[in-house]
């Protein structure tokens, strides 16, 4: 059975940083895409990043790129959501989201099957203070 948990969410400044985890377990790891989604109150779910585990290939929303930064422990059976330079804007709940996806193309090809996955973690909440 596939389990996600996610972890790490929390209060901060803006400009400052927080690292989200995901712990997953009940499939191979190598086979699988992970990725990270939020969603603001009012505001439809939207998709931040992926990682390629065969590959470590990833990517990210042009609304965190060279902020966020995603990276995966296969060891651990963890992906990591490291966000830097937070924003008021990055507030929101955090959910991790894994799908059987060795290859990928592109973000909206991989956020696409993501969205539509029956294996999601528990949110986790990030609030941006200004």
């Amino acid at each position: 059975e596939v389990q996600l948990q996610a972890s790490g969410g929390g209060l901060v400044q803006a400009g400052g940083s927080l690292r989200l985890s995901c712990a997953a377990s009940g499939f191979t790891w190598e086979d699988y895409t992970i990725g990270w989604f939020r969603q603001a109150p009012g505001k439809r779910r939207e998709g931040v990043s992926c990682i390629v585990n065969r590959d470590g290939t990833t990517y990210y929303a042009d609304s965190v790129k060279g902020r966020f930064t995603i990276s995966s422990d296969s060891a651990k059976n963890t992906v990591y959501l490291q966000m830097n330079s937070l924003k008021p804007e990055d507030t929101a709940l955090y959910y991790c989201a894994a799908e059987k996806l060795p290859v990928v193309f592109t973000i909206d090809q991989a956020m696409g099957v993501l969205r539509g996955s029956d294996y999601w973690g528990q949110g986790t909440q990030v609030t941006v203070s200004s």
